[in-house]
């Protein structure tokens, strides 16, 4: 119960402190110099532009809070759009990997529905 407890907390504290959403890529939340993603919180999609893609061989995994891995996409093109209409409402983790697994790039992102 103390499990659940917290991690309700956990979820009003970074609901509460989460950005506005953004649909414009220039008011887009970036999280570095590789990887731009909106809108934020997401409803039904969301976008991932990778800025410096210059090897092929990076992929992208999301993550439930829990950190299950939900989804692994080991193609990326420079623009790239995740259809969230099956994940249900919450906060989620990104990582950017290279071909030998290192994460070059991580965040997170909000669903609202």
């Amino acid at each position: 119960m103390k499990k659940f407890t917290l991690i309700i907390l956990l979820l009003v504290f970074v609901g509460l402190h989460s950005n506005a959403q953004a649909t414009n890529p220039s008011t887009v939340q970036t999280t570095g110099k590789m990887v731009k993603f909106f809108p934020n919180p997401a409803t039904t999609y969301i976008n991932f532009e990778f800025q410096q893609l210059q090897q092929k061989s990076y992929s992208l995994q999301l993550y439930n809070f829990l950190g299950k891995k939900i989804l692994d996409l080991p193609e990326l093109t420079p623009r790239t759009q995740v259809n969230l209409t099956n994940y249900t409402r919450g906060v989620y983790i990104f990582q950017l990997k290279d071909k030998t697994g290192k994460v070059i790039e991580s965040g997170k992102f909000q669903i609202e529905k």
